[in-house]
C-alpha cells in the first residue's frame, strides 16, 4: 500500500484547516525514522507525526501516546534549536506530488524572525524529513543521502536543496476525455490500471484497479482493447470521485481480509475484492492513518528498542530445543537397559558352560514362550562373571541415565515454555518500560546480566485493565512477573482465571466482586486472553477457565507457570476492534 498524492493532498486541507498559526509547543524523536511535534492552536493542541520509513511513511494528526527516548537524538536538538516556539504560516503541495512542505516563521538566538521549510517526502524508501532555511539551503535531514547513495540528487547540509524530478501527468481534478483518450494511445500494450498510474497524478494501484474494476465490470484488459463505453466509463468513475473528493462526500477506507490483518486503503469506496475484504470507513484522512498505522509502528518501535533481547531469546530457544533433542536422542539408546541386564543374567545362568577367553556365548532366551538362542557378545579377557558384571553395571548406568534424561528434558521443556513465554510478552511490550521489566525478568533468572539494564528501573506499569459489555472489570498481565502478581497476590478466590489452553499468553482474571459473570462476559474474556497471546492470528482459540482458588504455583516453578484444575475450555477468535472498544487504560 502507499500514501499516494491525492491522498496526501487532502491530509494536507485537514492540517490547513486546524493547525495553521499554531505554535510548536514540543518535538520529539520516537524513532530514528520519526519526529512528533505537538502544535498548540486556540483550539487545543494537536500531536503532529512525521514517519519516513520506508513501509510507512506519513504525515498526519495522531492521537496515539507515543512513548518517548529520555535521551533525545541529535537531529531531534537540532529541530528543537530552529523550530521551538515557531508559528506554522502554510502547508504547500506542489500539484499531486508526494511532498509537503511546512513553513514555519522562528526566532533565532538574536530575537529575528526566520523562515524555515520543512520539507517531508514521501517516497517508499526514499522518503525523507528536510529542514530548509530561507536561502534554500539544507540545514539537515532526518536521513542524509550522499553521492556514494545517489548521483542525482544529494541531500546533505550546506546544499541547495532540489526538488525530485517531476513527470508531467494528469490531474484527477481536471482533464478532458481528449487528453485521457490521448493518453491511452502512449500507453496502448499496458494494462489498464497500470496505465492509469503513469497517466494520472498522485493515484494509488488500488485506485488504479478500482476504476479499472468500474469500466471493466471485473475484468482486465490492455488499453488497445477497451472499448467506447469502457472508457467513457472510466472517466465518469473518476470523475464522480472526484467531484466527492471536493464536496467532501467521500469516504476515507480501509481494507482488512478475514484474518483482520489490514492490508491498504483509499480515499473512496473500494469494492473490487468483493466478500474477500471487509471494509471500515473514517471521517478524515488522518484518524484512518493513526488506525492503520499506530499498532505497526508501535510494534517496530519496539523491536528497534529491543532487537538485541529478541536475537536472544531466539538463539536461547534454539539452543534449548537442540540441547533436548540430543536428550532424546540419548534416551532412546536407554530403552535397551534391559536387554543388557537379561545379557548378564543369561550369562550368569549358563557360567557353567563358558570360559575365560570366549569370544560369544550362546544360551536360550527363557523369558521367552520358545526359548530362542541369543547370541552375546564377550571380551574374552575378561571371565564370564566378569563379561555378566559388565553387563550389569552397563545396566546400572543407562537406567541411571533415563531417569536423570527424564528430569533434564522436563526441565528443558518447562524452560523453553518460559523463554517462549517472554517471547511472546515482547512481542506485545508497548512501551519502553515493558521492555525493560522483561530484562529485568531474565536477570532474575540468570539469562543476562544486571549490568546490561542501563539507567534506573522505570516504574512497572499497572496490568492492562478492560470493562466487559456487562460491566465486569477484566486484568491481563503484562509480563511474567505480573501474571503471578494479578494471579496468586491482587485476585480473590472466586474470580476467574483465564490462560490460552497449551499457548504461551498471558494471565487473564475477571473481578467477579462476589458475583457470577455472565456467559458474555466470559467469552469477553476468553476473547481477550486469546488477543493476548501468541495465537493472536489464530481462529478457535482453546481458552481455559477456573476459579482463583483452583490455580497453583509448583515450588521453584519459574515466573509465569502454574498449574490449574476444574477448568472448562472455550473456543473463541480473537476480534481486535472488540478487545480495543473494552480497554480502559490504553498506554502504547
Amino acid at each position: 500500500m502507499a500514501l499516494d498524492g491525492v491522498f496526501l493532498n487532502l491530509i494536507k486541507k485537514e492540517l490547513e484547516s486546524v493547525l495553521l498559526d499554531g505554535r510548536v509547543d514540543k518535538i520529539h524523536q520516537p524513532s530514528k525514522e520519526e519526529i512528533l511535534f505537538t502544535i498548540r492552536t486556540r483550539n487545543g493542541a494537536y500531536k503532529l507525526i512525521f514517519n519516513t520509513s520506508a513501509g510507512t511513511a506519513r504525515v498526519h494528526i495522531t492521537n496515539s501516546q507515543i512513548e518517548n527516548p529520555k535521551t533525545p537524538p541529535m537531529f531531534c536538538m537540532l529541530m528543537r534549536k530552529h523550530l521551538s516556539g515557531g508559528k506554522l504560516i502554510s502547508v504547500r503541495q506542489d500539484g499531486f506530488e508526494r511532498i509537503l512542505y511546512f513553513d514555519f516563521d522562528s526566532a533565532n538566538e538574536m530575537g529575528d524572525i526566520c523562515r524555515f521549510t520543512l520539507a517531508v517526502e514521501i517516497m517508499g524508501r526514499r522518503s525523507n524529513l528536510i529542514l530548509i532555511n530561507s536561502d534554500g539551503r539544507i540545514v539537515d535531514s532526518i536521513k542524509r543521502v550522499g553521492q556514494d547513495m545517489s548521483s542525482v540528487r544529494m541531500v546533505l547540509p550546506g546544499i541547495t536543496y532540489q526538488v525530485p524530478p517531476k513527470d508531467k501527468r494528469l490531474s484527477m481534478f481536471d482533464f478532458t476525455a481528449d487528453e485521457f483518450k490521448s493518453s491511452l494511445n502512449d500507453y496502448s500494450k499496458q494494462l489498464f490500471s497500470k496505465a492509469l498510474i503513469r497517466i494520472f497524478e498522485g493515484i494509488s494501484p488500488v485506485f488504479a484497479r478500482e476504476v479499472e474494476f468500474f469500466s471493466l465490470r471485473g475484468g482486465e484488459k490492455i488499453c488497445s482493447e477497451l472499448s467506447e463505453d469502457e472508457i467513457d466509463r472510466a472517466i465518469f468513475f473518476i470523475n464522480k470521485t472526484a467531484d466527492e473528493i471536493s464536496s467532501h462526500k467521500n469516504k476515507f477506507t480501509v481494507l482488512r481480509n478475514k484474518d483482520g490483518q489490514l492490508k491498504d486503503f483509499c480515499f473512496c469506496s473500494i469494492n473490487q475484492y468483493g466478500s474477500l475484504m471487509v471494509t471500515k470507513d473514517f471521517d478524515s484522512a488522518s484518524e484512518l492513518l493513526d488506525y492503520f498505522y499506530s499498532a505497526r509502528d508501535r510494534i517496530a518501535r519496539t523491536k528497534q528498542r529491543a532487537s538485541d533481547l529478541f536475537k536472544f531469546l531466539v538463539n536461547t530457544s534454539d539452543r534449548i530445543s537442540r540441547r533436548i533433542a540430543n536428550q532424546r536422542e540419548e534416551l532412546k539408546e536407554c530403552a535397551e537397559r534391559d536387554t543388557l541386564k537379561l545379557y548378564g543374567d543369561l550369562i550368569m545362568s549358563n557360567i557353567y558352560r563358558l570360559e575365560k577367553g570366549m569370544d560369544y556365548a550362546e544360551a536360550e532366551d527363557y523369558t521367552k514362550e520358545d526359548t530362542p538362542k541369543v547370541r552375546i557378545k564377550l571380551d574374552k579377557r575378561l571371565t564370564p562373571s566378569q563379561n555378566a558384571q559388565k553387563y550389569y553395571a552397563e545396566y546400572r548406568k543407562a537406567d541411571t541415565a533415563e531417569k536423570m534424561l527424564v528430569s533434564l528434558i522436563k526441565n528443558g521443556e518447562e524452560e523453553l515454555r518460559y523463554i517462549d513465554s517472554v517471547f511472546d510478552a515482547l512481542t506485545r511490550a508497548d512501551t519502553e518500560s515493558d521492555v525493560i521489566e522483561l530484562r529485568s525478568e531474565l536477570a532474575e533468572q540468570g539469562y543476562i546480566k544486571s549490568s546490561r539494564i542501563k539507567g534506573k528501573l522505570p516504574k512497572a506499569l499497572p496490568p492492562i485493565k478492560f470493562k466487559s459489555s456487562d460491566g465486569f472489570e477484566i486484568f491481563v498481565g503484562r509480563n511474567n512477573k505480573q501474571n503471578d502478581k494479578l494471579t496468586l497476590k491482587e485476585s480473590e478466590k472466586t474470580d476467574i482465571w483465564l490462560h490460552t489452553q497449551k499457548i504461551t499468553g498471558s494471565h487473564t482474571v475477571i473481578k467477579c466482586r462476589g458475583e457470577t459473570p455472565p456467559d458474555r462476559t466470559i467469552e469477553e474474556a476468553c476473547m481477550i486472553a486469546a488477543y493476548h497471546s501468541s495465537a493472536r492470528e489464530s481462529s478457535n482459540v482453546p481458552v481455559d477457565y477456573t476459579e482463583i482458588r483452583y490455580v497453583k504455583k509448583p515450588n521453584g516453578a519459574k515466573p509465569g507457570m502454574v498449574i490449574f484444575t476444574n477448568y472448562r475450555t472455550v473456543y473463541v477468535t480473537p476480534d481486535e476492534e472488540l478487545v480495543e472498544r473494552l480497554r480502559v487504560n490504553k498506554e502504547k
